[in-house]
């Protein structure tokens, strides 16, 4: 069932997706060479908790931490380790927050030092593909426009698109309905509407479209093992028919 929200619980998603991007701004400066995924997920849970708020990926069916980091292969929900990063990788960072029982959900996939050429390429597509799925949001669309902004563009630049997992609703719980894929299939396809909040997340490789999951049961990684590109925001369709993109992170 999809939940329309109503302006006070529009008002109460905000203020959650406000505190992420504030947390995502102090996160982007600590993806550097030597920094370590346990200790984002140490300064996530901290900042969030310090806040006022709760992690809401914590515990969420059984994940154990606060923050996915998914470097290099790992497409999503990578669980975070010791492992330090090096020059050359790009880490993928993804987080919501519970602020009072409002929800917000967002990623970026940033670069640690400088990378090679193809996979800025990989990094500055995958942008383009959230930017025009956010365009293809408003009053009277369809969930597939979404999906085929996405698609469209990933594929035209030679990328694999994941379809094994997809953006989704939010704001009252960390998943809500409808499913929002990165392409085209013969699932439903709801009109979009005031009250509406979607986290639309384009997942792209550079190589091959397939995934599989690890024994860990939650890091996905590419099949053929290159590289994965990962970025979401949290967006409102508001009562008068506008659109506001309520997150946002600082880019490199």
């Amino acid at each position: 069932m999809i939940k329309l929200k109503n302006p006070e619980q529009m008002a109460g998603i905000k203020r959650s997706c406000d505190l992420l991007s504030e947390l995502f701004a102090a996160l982007a400066p600590l993806v550097k060479p030597g920094a370590t995924p346990l200790a984002l997920d140490r300064f996530a849970r901290a900042f969030i908790e310090k806040r006022g708020g709760r992690p809401a990926f914590l515990d969420y069916e059984g994940y154990p931490a606060s923050l996915c980091v998914s470097p290099n292969e790992v497409v999503i929900h990578g669980i975070p380790d010791d492992r330090p990063f090096v020059e050359g990788d790009i880490v993928g960072l993804d987080c919501g927050i519970d602020l009072g029982g409002f929800f917000s959900d967002a990623a970026i996939t940033l670069p640690v030092g400088r990378v090679a050429p193809e996979t800025e390429g990989l990094l500055k597509v995958t942008r383009e593909c959230l930017e025009r799925a956010l365009a293809a949001v408003k009053p009277g669309a369809r969930i597939h426009d979404i999906s085929r902004a996405v698609y469209g563009h990933a594929t035209a630049n030679g990328y694999g698109v994941v379809r094994q997992y997809c953006g989704h609703a939010v704001g009252l719980g960390v998943h809500e309905d409808p499913q929002i894929p990165n392409y085209v299939g013969p699932g439903p396809n709801p009109r979009i509407v005031p009250g509406m909040v979607l986290a639309i997340e384009p997942m792209i490789n550079l190589g091959t479209g397939d995934v599989r999951l690890l024994d860990d049961e939650w890091t996905v990684v590419t099949l053929d093992r290159r590289l994965s590109a990962h970025y979401e925001h949290t967006v409102a369709v508001m009562q008068d028919g506008s659109v506001e993109v309520l997150t946002s992170w600082a880019m490199p």
